[in-house]
């Protein structure tokens, strides 16, 4: 049986591992962290309740619609991180912009009933199920 070993084009033949040349020999990757709307959805009989973080996000920035059986939350988010030595700016970053998901339940929303409250990063929304409407049958003339 064959040995199998991972070839890598960007090794230049340099042996040597050492933490010191690290980044040398290979290109730099710089690694951002993207907000994400983590969401949990429980349902019981009668209503689906959703938990999503928004850690430090304001309640005005916040949006919930619901279309049928489809909700969607977004909300704008804005960080601010600035190091400073003395006078001197060292570094500064920022960061503006908007996350969303949207997800499909499996019975519609009674919007009329449906209610949001934001607590300590926490989205809580109780969604009423629609009652089910009656099959209408069709009389044919």
């Amino acid at each position: 049986m064959a040995n199998l070993t991972r070839y890598d084009p960007f090794e230049l033949g340099v042996e040597p591992r050492d933490d010191l040349f690290r980044g040398f020999f290979r290109p730099v990757r710089l690694e951002r962290e993207l907000p994400q709307l983590k969401v949990d959805v429980k349902e019981d009989d009668r209503t689906y309740t959703v938990h999503a973080d928004l850690p430090g996000v304001k309640k005005e920035d916040i949006h919930v619609s619901i279309d049928g059986n489809v909700v969607s939350i977004s909300a704008e988010t804005r960080r601010e991180s600035e190091k400073k030595e003395g006078e001197k700016v060292l570094a500064r970053e920022r960061y503006f912009g908007k996350v969303s998901r949207s997800f499909t339940l499996d019975k519609d929303v009674n919007e009329a009933e449906a209610s949001a409250k934001y607590t300590d990063g926490v989205l809580e929304l109780s969604l009423p199920k629609k009652a089910p409407t009656p099959q209408k049958r069709l009389e044919i003339r």
